[in-house]
């Protein structure tokens, strides 16, 4: 297995919780779970420390690595970051000429609509609110976005993945609300008005960071307690 299939892995790992906050990383236990030898496993470790995912363990003479907890500071820089960067993809989106923005809006529209649908259920389906919220995003960021902007997001925003999916479980009754803010996105990006494009997208990260960090506040950081 190669070092970027063996970062794959251990990513998913740690994005849906396999690997908790605060785990101890052993690298020989890694290896054999995975079936690797420890090189690729360690270039794998250095790329998810460098993007966050693992920090090294506080106290120890050994270099061990541990999962980075979920914290409310972490969480309110990641989402105010990725705000900014589609705020700008969301201007050129609503810089676009009136037919590509209608076309844009009528998706955004159909998705939020979906997104809507799915929190209302019984019993929502978290991965599917979470596929929805990526894929309206995503659809005015691709409208937008260069390929310089593109590789930036690239880099970033898979790394809040880990409070995305602790939103949609602990604030599940709070995707209404990320609904009306989206709707004011694609009201923006229909009618032009570009800056009130990215005033939308922005207050919809900010709200979403502080809805966050308030639980994370009463819970206790995870992988801290």
């Amino acid at each position: 297995m190669s070092a970027v299939r063996v970062y794959k892995a251990l990513r998913d790992r740690i994005v849906r919780g396999r690997l908790a906050p605060g785990a101890r990383l052993i690298e020989l236990e890694l290896a054999d779970r995975l079936g690797v030898s420890r090189t690729p496993l360690r270039a794998a470790l250095q790329r998810l420390q460098a993007e966050g995912y693992v920090l090294p363990c506080a106290g120890l003479r050994q270099s061990r690595l541990t999962v980075a907890p979920l914290t409310a500071t972490d969480a309110q820089e990641l989402f105010l970051v990725i705000g900014a960067l589609e705020g700008v993809a969301a201007h050129a989106a609503a810089s676009l000429s009136a037919g590509a923005r209608r076309s844009v809006a009528s998706v955004l529209c159909e998705t939020n609509d979906a997104l809507r649908h799915a929190a209302a259920a019984q019993r929502p389906d978290h991965d599917r609110l979470l596929k929805l919220d990526e894929q309206f995003h995503r659809c005015y960021v691709d409208a937008g976005a260069g390929d310089r902007l593109g590789v930036l997001y690239a880099a970033v925003k898979p790394q809040a993945e880990r409070y995305e999916r602790l939103y949609v479980s602990l604030l599940t009754r709070e995707i209404a609300t990320s609904v009306r803010e989206h709707h004011r996105i694609v009201v923006a990006i229909r009618d032009g008005r570009a800056q009130a494009a990215v005033d939308a997208v922005q207050a919809n990260w900010r709200n979403a960071a502080n809805r966050l960090s308030a639980v994370i506040a009463n819970v206790g950081e995870l992988g801290e307690w």
